[in-house]
């Protein structure tokens, strides 16, 4: 495992083996099966390329009323306990007795990317985020605290854990593309990105 520092963001290469990612994709098909991947509309009414779901006392979300949190999934379900598994990445990397409340988790297909964003729906903006990427390579960038302005990226690996917190909590930051297929532990290809969140 290498520890890599871009623009203040951490940047954990190989944090997890592919026998620990196994185990999380086994952990989170049953998520997924009582929380069904869907594909939320921006606020601009435009449907967003990747497909997603959640776990824990919410869930991301997101249709023309603009970016929130929600206490249940679409379908009316209650989202799913986060697992244990992806708990444990937050406790050894932040160090917090504070568990997140929200797991995101986004399914990046072919063609699949995600525009460069903050994370600033949450209530405090002191807790750091967590972010595990499984399955196919996919270019992320970081940028600034405001719009504009130089860029960099790393291609983030199955395994990889990027940390957001303190003077990086509020970056611009996103995922260009994917190289689809590339990936070993997906057998049908794709990218997980998993985003842990405090929200209250």
């Amino acid at each position: 495992m290498t520890k890599l520092i871009l623009r203040d963001v951490e940047i954990h290469k190989g944090f997890l083996d592919r026998a620990a990612q196994t185990d999380m994709l086994t952990a989170l098909r049953s998520v997924v099966r009582d929380a069904p991947l869907f594909r939320p509309d921006t606020p601009y009414g435009k449907p967003m390329s990747v497909r997603m779901t959640s776990a824990g006392r919410y869930g991301w979300f997101s249709d023309k009323r603009g970016y929130r949190y929600a206490g249940r999934h679409p379908s009316g379900c209650a989202w799913p306990p986060v697992p244990q598994q992806v708990l444990d990445i937050w406790g050894k990397l932040t160090g917090l007795q504070r568990q997140p409340d929200c797991c995101l988790i986004n399914y990046y297909g072919e063609g699949a990317r995600m525009g460069l964003h903050q994370d600033r729906d949450e209530a405090d903006f002191t807790w750091p985020v967590v972010s595990v990427s499984l399955g196919d390579p996919g270019l992320f960038r970081v940028g600034n605290q405001t719009r504009g302005g130089k860029t960099e990226s790393i291609w983030l690996e199955s395994g990889d854990v990027v940390v957001l917190g303190g003077p990086a909590r509020l970056v611009y930051h996103g995922v260009d593309r994917i190289k689809f297929g590339a990936g070993t532990l997906l057998p049908r290809g794709g990218r997980i990105n998993l985003t842990l969140r405090v929200v209250d």
